[in-house]
């Protein structure tokens, strides 16, 4: 029977996507591993890989195509023995895809009825986790009666393919998953839906000169998330003015110093530092919020803000205490380029524990930035500029001042906790010799 090729899942927070280019043609064939298509998530393009060997014997989706389902079949997939003429046998649904909101099922010239089928439903584990499998796999275990949850996948990202199930016997009753009501909500689809209704903003505003903006993926995910976090995370906010005249000399000197490697070190590069180290002296600050524990992360991994046309990007430099001021300046170099490209994978802006949002550049004095889930904490940025100051002897003196804000979950971070980690980046920055002793 021809197996349906889905819509993959390529990041865990993804919904749907678009199918930006087939890398391959109905007729040609397939090994395990070879590329078919680039996917556009909300985040990143990414090329996507065979997981089964065959003939692709017809394309379901059109290069081009915004909002497909993850899960939704995308191309048909002949297997040995298979002609054109058991396509017959196939599906006849095209995928679904996501608009607005709605969920609309588009049926093919080839349905026998005008009500469409529903979408292959993927297996879960018995906590609910989406288990990632091939069609193939998924039918050799139902004939065998195997649990999918019991089998580590080999395939691409942890995927189950038909090799991790072809040796393996039944050991436990399969999985029987509840499905889910049809009234209930996504997280995502809630947050996008809060506030006034569509029909009502636009009466609003019906007699004047609009122009509406669809939100593509990257803005709908914006739009979700940093909902989330305003109404389910605790926050509160601590905040600290920095004195950064020691810094400022000390930067000078190490890029003069370093000039004749083409490196020059950013303030930035500074902060990520002082963050990462600041860390490590209060480790019971290095946590994230899971569900119904605490996790505390033993490195530094720190994700620091970009913005790039119409989103932004918070890529992640992991290990970021253990490394160099050159080397954190070149990594956050490559990792800003590749996001305002859309080209950095997954795991390049997932995990972490804390955040920097730095806006001190667009002449932002302070202001406090929304934690991003899981993380523990987010540190604003302001500008630098120079301040009267009351020196230690208790004369005025002019000073280059910075503005910081640490927003905290109190759910991981108590504020006596999160004042000595906010004092530890301090002292970090105002006397940053010390910090990279």
């Amino acid at each position: 029977m021809p197996i349906e090729i889905l819509m993959p899942a390529l990041s865990p927070t993804m919904e749907e996507g678009t199918l930006a280019k087939w890398l391959v043609k109905e007729g040609d064939e397939v090994a395990s591993g070879d590329l078919l298509a680039e996917i556009e998530t909300d985040k990143a393009t990414m090329e996507f890989e065979a997981v089964d060997e065959g003939t692709i014997g017809k394309i379901l989706v059109t290069e081009g195509t915004e909002n497909v389902a993850v899960n939704s079949p995308i191309a048909i997939l002949l297997t040995d023995g298979e002609s054109a003429e058991d396509l017959a046998s196939a599906p006849a649904t095209a995928p679904e895809t996501i608009n607005g909101g709605d969920t609309n099922k588009v049926v093919s010239s080839t349905a026998a009825s005008d009500t469409p089928a529903p979408a292959p439903t993927a297996p879960m584990s018995a906590d609910g986790a989406r288990i990632f499998a091939s069609p193939l796999a998924r039918r050799i275990a139902a004939d065998k009666g195997i649990d999918l949850a019991l089998i580590t996948g080999s395939g691409p990202r942890g995927r189950i393919v038909k090799a991790d199930v072809e040796g393996t016997t039944a050991s436990a009753p399969a999985v029987q998953v509840k499905p889910v009501p049809s009234g209930a909500a996504s997280a995502p689809a809630a947050a996008l839906a809060s506030g006034p209704a569509t029909d009502t903003v636009l009466h609003m505003y019906e007699d004047r000169e609009t122009e509406e903006i669809a939100l593509d993926g990257m803005r709908k995910t914006i739009a979700a998330r940093l909902t989330e976090a305003k109404q389910s995370i605790p926050h509160f906010y601590l905040r600290r003015d920095i004195r950064l005249d020691a810094l400022l000399s000390f930067r000078a000197q190490l890029n003069g110093q370093l000039e004749k490697r083409g490196v020059k070190l950013s303030v930035n590069d500074f902060i990520i530092k002082a963050c990462a180290v600041a860390l490590q002296q209060v480790p019971e600050a290095n946590a994230v919020w899971a569900s119904d524990r605490i996790l505390r992360l033993k490195p530094s991994d720190v994700a620091v803000a970009v913005a790039i046309e119409g989103g932004l990007f918070t890529p992640v430099i992991r290990d970021s205490d253990t490394k160099s001021l050159s080397t954190l300046s070149a990594e956050m170099k490559d990792l800003a380029a590749r996001a305002r490209d859309r080209k950095l994978a997954p795991h390049e802006y997932q995990g972490g524990s804390f955040a920097i949002s730095n806006l001190g550049m667009f002449g932002i004095d302070n202001f406090d930035a929304v934690i991003n889930p899981p993380h523990g904490a987010i540190l604003a940025v302001g500008a630098g500029a120079k301040k009267p100051v009351v020196g230690e002897g208790g004369q005025i003196e002019v000073a280059t001042v910075m503005s910081v804000t640490l927003s905290v979950d109190h759910r991981v971070i108590d504020g006596a906790l999160g004042a000595q980690l906010l004092q530890a980046i301090v002292d970090n920055l105002e006397n940053p010799m010390a910090m990279l002793a």
